[in-house]
Parts: C-alpha cells; sequence; structure tokens
C-alpha cells in the first residue's frame, strides 16, 4: 500500500504537469510567425539581402500609457556582394537574434522604435581583399524604427542600422555597419 504523502505528491506532480501544458497550449495559439526581407547596403561598398524569420510570442511588459514592450525573435539567412576587391564571390551569414520592441497598444498604425542584439556565423571572414573580419563568428546589434500596420495588423515597414563585429575575440576587428529597409508579413 502507498503511503498518503506519495500519492499527494503523485497527485500535485500530475496537477502542476498538466497546468504547465495547457498555460502552454494557450501561448502557443497566441504566438504569431512573419516573414522577412531586407535590403541594405554597408561599409565598404557591400549590399545585403537578408531573409528573416520571425516568431512573436506575444511577451509584453511595462505598459505606457498606449505604448508597451514585446520581446520578438528572429531568424536570419543573408547575402553580402562587394564589387571592392572581391576575394569570394559572395558571403553568406546565418544567425538569431532577440529584438525588444516598444510599439504602440492600438491604432490602425503602431508605430515603434526597436533594438536588437544577436550572433551571426559567415561563409568566410574574408570580405574582401581589403577587409578581413578576422573570424567567421560575428555578433550583431541594431536599433531600427517602423510601423505595424493592415487589418490585422499583417504588415511591417522598418528602418534598421546594424553593427555587425566580432565583439574584440580576435583582433583586427573593423566591424562593417549596415543601412537596411526591411518589410515584412505576418501569418
Amino acid at each position: 500500500m502507498k503511503n498518503k504523502n506519495t500519492v499527494l505528491r503523485g497527485f500535485t506532480l500530475k496537477g502542476t504537469l498538466a497546468a504547465l501544458l495547457m498555460s502552454a497550449a494557450g501561448t502557443a495559439l497566441a504566438d504569431q510567425f512573419g516573414v522577412q526581407v531586407a535590403a541594405g547596403v554597408g561599409d565598404h561598398h557591400i549590399k545585403k539581402l537578408d531573409l528573416g524569420m520571425v516568431w512573436d510570442p506575444d511577451w509584453t511588459w511595462w505598459q505606457v500609457g498606449d505604448w508597451h514592450f514585446a520581446l520578438i525573435g528572429e531568424a536570419h539567412v543573408a547575402w553580402w556582394h562587394t564589387n571592392e576587391g572581391n576575394v569570394h564571390g559572395d558571403i553568406g551569414e546565418v544567425g538569431v537574434t532577440p529584438v525588444i520592441r516598444f510599439i504602440k497598444m492600438s491604432g490602425p498604425v503602431r508605430p515603434f522604435v526597436e533594438v536588437g542584439a544577436g550572433v551571426r556565423l559567415l561563409t568566410s571572414p574574408r570580405i574582401s581583399s581589403d577587409l578581413t573580419l578576422s573570424s567567421a563568428f560575428q555578433f550583431a546589434d541594431m536599433a531600427g524604427v517602423g510601423l505595424q500596420f493592415g487589418t490585422h495588423q499583417q504588415y511591417v515597414a522598418g528602418y534598421r542600422f546594424q553593427h555587425i563585429s566580432n565583439g574584440g575575440i580576435k583582433e583586427p576587428n573593423p566591424g562593417i555597419n549596415f543601412s537596411q529597409l526591411y518589410l515584412q508579413y505576418n501569418f
């Protein structure tokens, strides 16, 4: 015969697990996914085309009037090209970035400001005969502004300033700055 404490712990554990699963299921319903396309130019005449997958888990906090903070996750695949002494035909980039967005909560057009910091992996650290980043592993910081709009707030358009560098983990660390415009569609 099982003792009373063992049975109680079993019920408590099962109840806690059930509550977690139900809350996770509710959170999954609130999730929103999107596709983002960006184009930009950077230092050393580098052109960049970026495709991103966006995940908005609907995590919001700290409401200030009609504005609040939100956390967004992004995964990116990008292509770099420069005509400045190419060593490689093109450079590829993959990475992830968590983004914090301060966005208006209501209205047909919702402006926002955003910041993010993530990691990137390049197919080659040598961009051109005159530019080497010394490591394929890079950090990517960005700041931007934009608008969310549409009948279901499914469209996003914005501008981002992005800095990519290895954070001083290996020298030389020249870094590259990009200015990008992006469009996003949320499902």
